[in-house]
C-alpha cells in the first residue's frame, strides 16, 4: 500500500504559511507586552535577543573572513541597512502599536511594497508594469475604504505619522538591503546577522536612554524571548529556506495573508472589531500589495 508523502513544494508552502502565521501572532503578543513595557526598549530587546542566537551563524570562519574583506563603502551601507530595518523601522513598528490597533498598523506597514515599487523608479531606474500602478491604486482606494471618515483621535494621530515614519525606513531598507544583496560581497545570512545586530544594539540602548531600562516580570521575559527565538531567529531561517522552492508569486501570495490573519487574532484575542467596510479596504490593499509585488518577477 502506497503512502502519501508530502511533495517537497507542498511542504515548502505550509512552512510559509507557518511562518506568516508566528509573525501575525507578534502583533498579538506585542501589543500584551506594550501594557508593561515600554515600545523601544521592547523592540531593542527582541531583536538583541535575536541576534545572540543569529550570531554563531555569522561567526563561521568563511563569513568572518568575508567580513575582515569588507570595504568602508560596504560596511557603511550595512550599518545603515540595520539602523533603517531594525532600528528605525522595528522601532516605529512598535510604537505604533502602542497608539494603534493591530489591524490598523499591519496595513499600513503593508503599504511597502508600493513604497518600494516607487522608491526603484527613482533610485535602481526600475520601471513599473501597468499592474503595479493598478495595484498601487487598488491600495490607495483600500487606504480611502479603511479609513473613511478619516477622524482620528490625537493619540492615534501619533501612532499614524510614527507608522508614516516607519513605512518610509521599511520600504527605504528593501530597496537598500536588495542593492548590499546584489553586490554578493556577503550571504544573505551574514548580511542578516550583521545589520540585525547593528540594528538592534541601537534601537536598545536607544531605547533605554529615552524610556528607561524596563523591569520584566517572568510573562512578559517569556514574551521577549518567544518573539526573539521563535517568530524573528527562527521564522526568517525557515521562510529564507522556503524561498529556495516556493516562486516569488507563491511567496507573495502567502505573504499577503498576514493582513487577514493579523486582523482574525486581533479580533479574538485582543477584541479589536472591523466594520465590513474595513474589511473590504483591507482586502483591496491585500490585491494591489499583491499586483505591486509579483509584477514580473523570475518565478
Amino acid at each position: 500500500m502506497r503512502k502519501n508523502h508530502i511533495s517537497p513544494h507542498s511542504r515548502a508552502a505550509l512552512q510559509a504559511l507557518f511562518v506568516t502565521f508566528l509573525w501575525s501572532t507578534s502583533y498579538i503578543l506585542v501589543k500584551v507586552g506594550l501594557e508593561d513595557i515600554p515600545p523601544l526598549p521592547f523592540a531593542g530587546l527582541r531583536y538583541t535577543v535575536a541576534f545572540a542566537c543569529l550570531l554563531p551563524f555569522a561567526a563561521r570562519p568563511h563569513r568572518v573572513a568575508a567580513l575582515r574583506c569588507l570595504s568602508a563603502g560596504t560596511w557603511a551601507r550595512l550599518i545603515l541597512l540595520g539602523l533603517l530595518f531594525y532600528a528605525v523601522t522595528q522601532g516605529a513598528n512598535f510604537l505604533s502599536l502602542f497608539y494603534l490597533p493591530a489591524a490598523t498598523t499591519s496595513l499600513l506597514f503593508s503599504f511597502s511594497a508600493v513604497i518600494v515599487a516607487l522608491l526603484g523608479i527613482l533610485l535602481l531606474g526600475e520601471r513599473p508594469t501597468w499592474m503595479q500602478w493598478a495595484g498601487t491604486g487598488l491600495c490607495l482606494g483600500g487606504a480611502m475604504v479603511y479609513f473613511y471618515p478619516a477622524s482620528f483621535p490625537t493619540d492615534q494621530v501619533v501612532g499614524l505619522a510614527v507608522a508614516g515614519v516607519g513605512l518610509l525606513a521599511n520600504a527605504l531598507s528593501a530597496v537598500l538591503g536588495r542593492h548590499v544583496n546584489r553586490s554578493g560581497v556577503l550571504d544573505p545570512t551574514a548580511v542578516t546577522v550583521v545589520s540585525m545586530g547593528i540594528g538592534a544594539l541601537a534601537l536598545l540602548a536607544g531605547g533605554v536612554a529615552v524610556q528607561g531600562l524596563p523591569r520584566l516580570t517572568v510573562a512578559k521575559w517569556a514574551i521577549v524571548v518567544w518573539l526573539a527565538v521563535v517568530n524573528s531567529a527562527l521564522a526568517f531561517t525557515l521562510w529564507n529556506r522556503t524561498l529556495r522552492t516556493l516562486s516569488a508569486t507563491e511567496s507573495s501570495v502567502i505573504n499577503n495573508t498576514m493582513l487577514f490573519q493579523i486582523a482574525v487574532l486581533a479580533w479574538a484575542f485582543l477584541g479589536e472589531r472591523l466594520t465590513w467596510r474595513q474589511v473590504l479596504g483591507m482586502g483591496l490593499a491585500a490585491l494591489g500589495t499583491l499586483a505591486v509585488q509579483i509584477r514580473g518577477r523570475p518565478d
